[in-house]
């Protein structure tokens, strides 16, 4: 259970981080909290890893990831809805595959904390809300922006 503006919420979304460096792995448990299920691999994303996205809601990718067309599309076939990257940038992201698929997608723009953002991201998510500053979405987000607290 997690607090959030003087109410308590459940955050229990499943994910998959891919290409995990292990001095990555204390930041990103330490901001998670143990809000939600994510699972930490070393593996890059590839249409051939994209396998372990099975089952889960969000990923949480890397610069050095493929998610390209065709990985997005395997993504989303296997019920992936959101992707963060723990970057300022999304070039790596295939953007009109992921609106295709109604992907959702964020990064971690301009933040000290990186693993702090990425956890905030599907954080925002859980609670349907879009990502804030840190929305990257191709064909713009329909979830309700909320401000920063």
């Amino acid at each position: 259970m997690a607090y959030k503006s003087g109410q308590y919420y459940y955050c229990s979304m499943k994910v998959v981080a891919y290409s995990v460096k292990p001095f990555e792995r204390e930041s990103l448990a330490k901001a998670n909290q143990k809000k939600h299920d994510i699972t930490l691999i070393f593996n890059s994303l590839s249409l051939e890893t994209a396998v372990f996205a099975a089952g889960k809601t969000a990923v949480i990718v890397f610069s050095t990831d493929d998610v390209s067309a065709v990985v997005i599309d395997r993504l989303a076939a296997l019920g992936v809805k959101y992707i963060t990257t723990r970057s300022a940038g999304c070039a790596h992201i295939d953007k009109t595959a992921a609106a295709r698929n109604g992907v959702k997608l964020a990064n971690a723009p301009q933040r000290q904390d990186v693993a702090g953002q990425t956890i905030e991201n599907l954080d925002r998510w859980e609670m349907n809300k879009c990502a804030g500053k840190a929305c990257v979405c191709g064909a713009g987000c329909k979830l309700k922006i909320i401000s920063k607290s």
